[in-house]
């Protein structure tokens, strides 16, 4: 099992808790990971995108110019897609760009993130996070404390407002609940860090 250290708020190690090597130490399947992140961000997506073809563009009814003399094309209608003003060829419509995959792979490649970050020295398990009041200051000496000063992802067990709203307005740091962690928030922040009651139900949730 591998081995990390506890911190507290304070960056002194505290203890050491041992993780579960079926999630924090699997070898990381790339093509998962690949295909979660495509599908979280294609889920994203919108899908407002919107451009008229040639048969919803007004006009069209008269020829827009003698079919000979000009030294132009012949061309019999305006709303052609090779006249300015004119229709779009295989114009975009609003759509779903939805799609879902299989909770097994999904669950791989959440292993996979979360292993790579033990491989990496990028996953910090600390004690307890705990303010008495939503502070902005607080949070930033936090995480320089335990070295965790570029873009970083929080993870909790449960939801306390004064965390979140703590971190909120630092730029590059997110948080999230265990329930609510995505296979992209993991991959696109540096450090990730775990509460150590974060750390536990993850185990028992994902073992």
């Amino acid at each position: 099992m591998a081995q990390v250290k506890v911190l507290n708020m304070a960056g002194e190690a505290v203890g050491e808790m041992n993780l579960n090597d079926a999630i924090f130490g699997i070898e990381p399947n790339a093509y998962a990971v690949q295909a979660v992140v495509k599908n979280y961000l294609a889920n994203q997506r919108q899908g407002t995108q919107s451009a008229k073809d040639r048969g919803e563009v007004r006009g069209g009814g008269r020829k827009p110019f003698r079919q000979k003399g000009t030294g132009r094309h012949r061309q019999g209608s305006s709303t052609d897609p090779s006249q300015i003003g004119g229709g779009v060829v295989f114009a975009p419509k609003p759509r779903s760009y939805r799609y879902t995959l299989n909770k097994k792979l999904r669950r791989l490649a959440l292993k996979s993130v979360l292993s790579a970050k033990v491989a990496d020295n990028e996953l910090i398990v600390v004690d307890e996070l705990k303010f008495e009041e939503p502070k902005t200051k607080a949070m930033v000496e936090v995480l320089k404390n335990i070295n965790a000063e570029k873009k970083a992802l929080i993870v909790m067990d449960e939801k306390d407002v004064n965390v979140v709203k703590s971190a909120a307005n630092i730029q590059g740091v997110r948080t999230a609940l265990v329930g609510t962690m995505n296979v992209y928030e993991i991959v696109n922040h540096y450090s990730l860090i775990l509460t150590k009651a974060a750390a536990e139900k993850i185990e028992e949730v994902y073992a």
